[in-house]
């Protein structure tokens, strides 16, 4: 009895794991919503999506729109990504040559712990605004993939770039 039960939970547990699979596969291949990433890469011209978040860096919270007349570079990280920590000090350095001239970076921490976040922060000396995401809100509508992921947008709003 024991070996028949005990094959049963393991076809279930297979049958499971090929459905997720499946259904993995099937919003790779299929799945339809598409982010401003997606947009920008057929050559249309794409409004940043709009968010607003609490900051890290500081007290309160932060809309993308209240940045508007600015350039922006919006890096979307997570400090559990190890490219994450390569970029960090370039993106710092970016800010404090560029920021006189009206650059803000703007970083969003997603799908990741408030204090693990911090922490990260004060390891690279970040000092430009930092927002928070842990849910990943705005990973779908901005179209990121992955982390870290970079977007440019210009002074009227609109995305011109990403890396």
């Amino acid at each position: 009895m024991t070996g028949t039960v005990q094959r049963v939970g393991q076809a279930v547990a297979l049958v499971g794991v090929a459905a997720l699979l499946g259904l993995l596969v099937w919003k790779v291949a299929f799945g339809d919503e598409q982010g401003a990433a997606d947009e920008l890469a057929q050559g249309k011209s794409v409004q940043a999506p709009d968010f607003a978040l609490d900051r890290l860096d500081r007290e309160g919270s932060l809309a993308l729109d209240d940045l508007r007349g600015k350039a922006l570079v919006v890096n979307f990280w997570a400090s559990w990504c190890i490219p994450c920590r390569d970029e960090a000090p370039v993106l710092q350095q970016t800010y404090e040559r560029y920021r006189d001239q009206g650059l803000v970076v703007l970083g969003v921490d997603v799908n990741d712990f408030r204090q693990d976040a911090r922490r990260f922060m004060r390891r690279f000396g970040l000092t430009y605004p930092v927002v928070y995401d842990g849910k990943g809100s705005t990973v779908g509508k901005w179209g990121v993939r992955g982390f870290p992921e970079t977007f440019f947008v210009d002074r009227s709003g609109k995305l011109v770039g990403e890396r």
